[in-house]
């Protein structure tokens, strides 16, 4: 190669200076526009992302070359699609899906809502004020067709049916009727009457616990259980300890019984047919409350703007009707006790009563395990303390009749089923106050009421 051409080979610069003075007026203008720009880069250094040259010879090369020579990794790449805020509403609606489509009435997603542990606070990271506005919009926003019900204005009130009135009834009727012939008769054909009646007043009772406002339904809400059978039969021994249980506990305290009941009230083990009376007759009253509850509840759904503004007007009503229930049944307990010429025996079965109708209430609305345990550990106590005398006899251990023996002395017999049944009912009623009280509850149903 000749010396002009070794002079034009490239090689390394070997000072920090320029190589030319062609590379020292590029150098130059390149380092200014650097410092107008406010660059990083100092003069006479190369770029982090190469020598100047290069970055230069790539600005001033084509575009369809510098794609061909660019790195798969550097070429820039589209933009992303920018991501728009979800709508929290549309995916309570999706979670809520079914609710949403067979509902009739924002009430009814309202009532929903709330059974599913939606409350006003949680309303209001949905930017609504109550689960109310946040239903009204999730049923505004459920596409529906010609054929779906038209909105409703107000929640159907269940209505009187004649059905269910007659057969509240029954149980009153058939209990007069045994109550009488149990009077009129002796000897065998009283034990006769009694077993028939019993029988009757049992199918009476069963029927009117089966429809209307005290029947039970399928209608739960979400988490609650079935309804237990066993509290059905925890109904049908307390009824039946009230019947007998007074008697029998005072003859096992006195060294008896000595034989069976003879269906009279001053027997050797006397029946308390009086209160037994007047609890069949209750079942028309207690039906008559739960349909005035039931009616008055719904109504209030209507007017009603938050959950706590509802529950605090439904509570009221509640107490109302069980006590205006508990004047009924005090009333007919009265009568009783006079025409029957026996105790009224207020304490035991005025509670009783009350942890009845708190126990149909609650398995009616579709909350049945509270009543279903409290009606078993009723049961249960009161068999307890009447198995406890009979153990007392055995050697040894009389002390387990201690204190049955100690509570009957000072308060008699009935001081037992009136503290057991006391201290059931008022739980069921503090229960009551938290759980009937709620929207949820008085959802619209498609049973007659």
């Amino acid at each position: 190669m000749s010396d002009l051409g070794a002079l034009d080979r490239p090689g390394a610069p070997d000072s920090p200076g320029a190589w030319d003075e062609r590379s020292q007026e590029w150098l130059s203008g390149e380092t200014s526009g650097s410092d107008a720009a406010g660059g990083q880069a100092a003069p006479g250094t190369r770029g982090r992302d190469g020598a100047p040259a290069r970055a230069r010879a790539d600005a001033e090369a084509p575009a369809h070359t510098r794609a061909d020579t660019e790195p798969p990794a550097a070429r820039r790449q589209p933009a992303a699609p920018r991501r728009t805020a979800a709508d929290p509403v549309k995916a309570l609606m999706h979670r809520h899906r079914e609710l949403c489509e067979r509902a009739v009435d924002p009430l009814e997603i309202a009532a929903g809502l709330e059974a599913h542990g939606v409350t006003d606070r949680t309303a209001a990271r949905f930017r609504h004020r109550d689960v109310f506005s946040l239903a009204e919009e999730m049923y505004a926003r459920v596409p529906r067709d010609a054929a779906a019900p038209a909105r409703r204005t107000a929640l159907d009130a269940p209505r009187v049916r004649a059905d269910w009135a007659l057969l509240t009834l029954l149980p009153g009727a058939l209990g007069a009727a045994t109550a009488a012939a149990l009077h009129l008769t002796h000897g065998q054909a009283r034990a006769i009457a009694a077993a028939v009646g019993i029988l009757a007043v049992a199918l009476a009772l069963r029927a009117a616990l089966t429809r209307g406002p005290l029947g039970a339904t399928d209608r739960r809400p979400p988490g609650s259980i079935p309804h237990a059978p066993g509290s059905r039969v925890c109904t049908y021994w307390l009824l039946a300890y009230a019947l007998l249980g007074d008697g029998l506990l005072r003859e096992a305290l006195a060294g008896g019984p000595d034989g069976p009941p003879t269906g009279t009230a001053d027997g050797p083990w006397p029946l308390a047919t009086a209160p037994v009376l007047a609890l069949m007759l209750a079942c028309a009253p207690a039906a008559w409350s739960a349909h005035l509850f039931a009616v008055r509840a719904r109504r209030r759904l209507t007017s009603s703007r938050a959950l706590e503004e509802y529950a605090a007007s439904v509570r009221p009503l509640l107490i109302g009707t069980f006590a205006l229930f508990l004047c009924a049944l005090t009333t007919l307990l009265a009568l009783c006790g006079a025409a029957l010429g026996e105790p009224a025996a207020y304490a035991q079965t005025v509670t009783l009563g009350a942890l009845l109708l708190l126990a149909r209430l609650l398995t009616t609305h579709g909350f049945t395990h509270a009543p279903a345990l409290v009606l078993t550990a009723t049961a249960t106590a009161e068999v307890t303390a009447t198995a406890t005398v009979f153990a007392g006899r055995l050697p040894g251990c009389g002390f387990l009749a201690t204190p049955v023996e100690t509570l009957v002395d000072d308060w008699g017999p009935g001081s037992v089923p009136a503290l057991v049944c006391g201290a059931a009912a008022l739980t069921l009623l503090v229960h009551a106050t938290r759980t009937l009280t709620r929207a949820s509850a008085h959802a619209p149903g498609d049973r007659p009421c």
